[in-house]
């Protein structure tokens, strides 16, 4: 027999995992910073947010902060394709940023790539581009997958 794990990462289902995604971003930091998952597949997860004054720092660039939490969220989310959700959950333990390039305005897109799928740790690369492909910000996410706790046991 299979694991739950085994036969959540075999039954990959593109537009199941996208909606998953974007319905656990309701009422969330990623629907106050407009981040979208746009793109799925074997081992990786794409997601846009746009740049503007909300995500601005005093000198009117992109915040690392915010393309902290672009690579976190879509580090997360990746890990929720590789568990079953009825019964895991993911928790960022780590994570790193290198910021590169600066960016004022326009759409930055962040694709998450696995880089190790183990039982209870997941290391995600996250590099974070602008329109034509250029590298803003590469970020380190590491997860671990638990789990899931009823209400009453938080």
């Amino acid at each position: 027999m299979l694991s739950l794990q085994k036969q959540y990462t075999m039954a990959f289902d593109k537009i199941k995992a996208l909606k998953m995604c974007n319905d656990y971003s309701k009422n969330t930091l990623m629907q106050t910073l407009d981040i979208v998952y746009t793109d799925a597949g074997e081992g990786f997860l794409e997601a846009t947010m746009p740049v503007n004054a909300r995500v601005h720092q005093p000198m009117g660039l992109l915040h690392g902060g915010a393309s902290v939490a672009l690579a976190e969220s879509v580090g997360s989310a990746a890990s929720l394709m590789f568990v079953n959700p009825e019964i895991q959950e993911v928790r960022g333990i780590e994570i790193s940023a290198n910021h590169l390039r600066s960016k004022r305005d326009g759409i930055v897109k962040g694709t998450a790539r696995i880089v190790h799928q183990g039982r209870s740790l997941h290391l995600w690369e996250v590099k974070i581009t602008d329109e034509q492909n250029r590298l803003i910000s590469l970020c380190k996410i590491t997860n671990m997958v638990l789990p899931r706790k009823k209400a009453t046991e938080e």
